[in-house]
Formats: C-alpha cells, sequence, structure tokens
C-alpha cells in the first residue's frame, strides 16, 4: 500500500502532533512510563531542540496535513563520532506503507554528514522494529554505548555510516 505523503523538517506547529504519535506508540506498546520517551521533558518541543548542527527531526505528513511519523537525529552525551537515531515513531495507518523506509534513508543520509555511528534504543517487545532496524543494517550491541535516560529500553543497535 502506497501513501501520498510529504516529508519535511518539523515546524513548531508540528510539535503536540508528534507528541501525539509518540505517545500514542507508547501506549499501543505497554511503553508508557519511566525510563522511556514517554517521561522526556522534550518530547513537546521538537523543533526548538532539533535545531543545531548535526541534529535534525523529519515528519510525514498525510495530503490533509495529519502527522502521521517521524525520526530524529540527534547527538549523544560525550560522543562527537556517534549520533543518536531518536524518537522514531510511526501511526499504525501509515505502517506497511514505505513511510517509515523514506525517514531512515533521510535521517541516515542527513547523519552522514556529521557522524561516523549511529546508535539506537528500543524495546523487546517492538519486534517489527527490530527486523526493520536490521533491514537497514544495524548491529545489536548488548551494553549502551552512552547515557540516553532510557533506562527501560532493552534493546540497542549500532550501524557504520
Amino acid at each position: 500500500m502506497t501513501m501520498e505523503i510529504e516529508i519535511r523538517e518539523i515546524r513548531s506547529a508540528d510539535n503536540a502532533a508528534v507528541e501525539n504519535v509518540i505517545r500514542s506508540c507508547l501506549i499501543e506498546f505497554g511503553a508508557n512510563h519511566e525510563g522511556t520517551a514517554w517521561a522526556d521533558p522534550n518530547l513537546g518541543r521538537f523543533s526548538e531542540i532539533y535545531n543545531l548542527p548535526g541534529t535534525k527531526y523529519w515528519v510525514a505528513v498525510d495530503k490533509e496535513g495529519k502527522v502521521l511519523a517521524g525520526v530524529g537525529i540527534g547527538k549523544l552525551p560525550g560522543l562527537d563520532d556517534i549520533c543518536e537515531l531518536q524518537k522514531m515513531y510511526c501511526l499504525m495507518e501509515a505502517r506497511g506503507t514505505g513511510v517509515s523506509h523514506q525517514l531512515m534513508d533521510i535521517a541516515l543520509k542527513y547523519a552522514k554528514q556529521f557522524y561516523q555511528c549511529c546508535y539506537l534504543e528500543t524495546l523487546e517487545n517492538m519486534a517489527a522494529a527490530q527486523k526493520f532496524y536490521e533491514k537497514w543494517g544495524f548491529k545489536r550491541v548488548y551494553e549502551p554505548i552512552a547515557e540516553t535516560g532510557h533506562f527501560s529500553c532493552d534493546v540497542r543497535y549500532i550501524k557504520d555510516l
């Protein structure tokens, strides 16, 4: 199934919609608790947070203007050559449409301009997401490489860029 979407950088008007996408997905996977993006104090401020060199957040928007998905590239504390794939969430209605592939492609091309590797954290019960990351060449690692604050995330991946 294909879907007519636009992928663009986040705007301040998108902040609440992105927060809603993320919270909806976290509820769906039982991750609406401390130690996940659920408790991130910046969840509704992405247009302000992702505005430094080496950081960016993109949204996928349908023809009616509804935010369906998003992904960010962010810095990791204390590491200059490794970025983090952050807050990649996709509403159920957009899954299987290629939207996530488009977002990942844009994010990794951007990250490659600034970093050597890309790291991510996810949850064990997000099996489809893990398969998706593995298709993109991410390799599982068993220890966190930085302090992200997401102590409930029990699955980690890294990819050379």
